[in-house]
């Protein structure tokens, strides 16, 4: 019975110790990467450490003035431009559709929500060419348009997916009580649904935010113009503006580009923890 019961008191222990070797192997790599930032060219190359000889911000002010006539400073404000109107767009189109394919019956819907999963198996490459005609004959290249419209429709079939798993869990006492009181449709969607939302909606933020401030083939194919760029190809602009690279001012501006999505995960991290691992409201 005693050795039974330091076995269950020593479990606990080799669980933390075993996280703690998992999350050291995980996270040496961004450790590496901001030491990385201070240390010249050949430490970069030589050394395997993390732990720079000296801490110098030198790397930091020549990766932020780049070497274009832009500061990065609009790079990161072109990133939000794209970024901040995605995410709403996004929000308002697969909340609306998700509603539908949860909440009402129509012709087809098995049928319409079996495409939509289908959609999701699709590589995004084959959209891209007949989108890039598409925008073409619009006359829409070489602006933000391409990069947000799409959105505006539901066209991030995950997004809708996960929030009609969301709503299949959450009981309609409420609506019924609230249809009893002569809500409609999009009342009960603004008052009563995306209040039950919230976890799902601040999952759907977090994710949209580090993929489009991380997506690097959308601008490359719609933008051409240097002052319109965002982070992604302005980082690829810095690697390939010199003959010799000074990988400390790339690495530093990097450290500087994963802020804004790592602090947006950090912010919302239980919301999204709980969006992403929950299906409905916990009575």
């Amino acid at each position: 019975m005693s050795l039974v019961l330091a076995r269950d008191r020593g479990n606990p222990l080799l669980r933390y110790v075993a996280l703690g070797v998992v999350a050291v192997v995980m996270l040496y790599p961004l450790l590496w990467l901001i030491g990385a930032s201070f240390k010249s060219n050949t430490e970069i190359f030589t050394e395997v450490g993390f732990w720079p000889s000296q801490f110098d911000l030198t790397a930091y002010a020549k990766g932020w003035k780049t070497s274009t006539e832009y500061t990065f400073a609009t790079y990161f404000l072109n990133s939000f431009l794209i970024t901040i109107p995605r995410i709403i767009v996004t929000v308002i189109s697969c909340v609306l559709v998700a509603y539908a394919f949860a909440r009402f019956e129509f012709w087809g819907k098995k049928f319409l929500f079996s495409i939509m999963v289908g959609t999701m198996m699709l590589p995004l490459i084959i959209l891209r060419l007949p989108q890039y005609l598409m925008f073409k004959e619009l006359g829409w290249l070489d602006t933000y348009v391409p990069l947000i419209l799409p959105s505006a429709f539901a066209t991030d079939t995950f997004f809708v997916f996960m929030l009609v798993q969301f709503l299949r869990g959450i009981p309609r006492d409420m609506e019924e009580a609230a249809q009893i009181d002569g809500c409609n449709a999009l009342q009960l969607l603004w008052h009563i649904i995306v209040p039950l939302l919230k976890p799902a909606i601040i999952s759907v933020i977090v994710f949209q935010f580090i993929w489009t401030m991380n997506d690097f083939m959308g601008p490359l194919i719609y933008l051409s113009t240097v002052e319109k760029y965002p982070v992604s190809l302005a980082l690829k602009m810095s690697i390939g503006a010199t003959e010799e690279v000074e990988w400390a001012s790339v690495i530093a501006i990097s450290v500087v580009a994963l802020i804004p999505s790592v602090g947006v995960f950090f912010l919302a991290q239980r919301h999204f923890i709980e969006g992403a691992t929950s299906s409905g409201v916990k009575g």
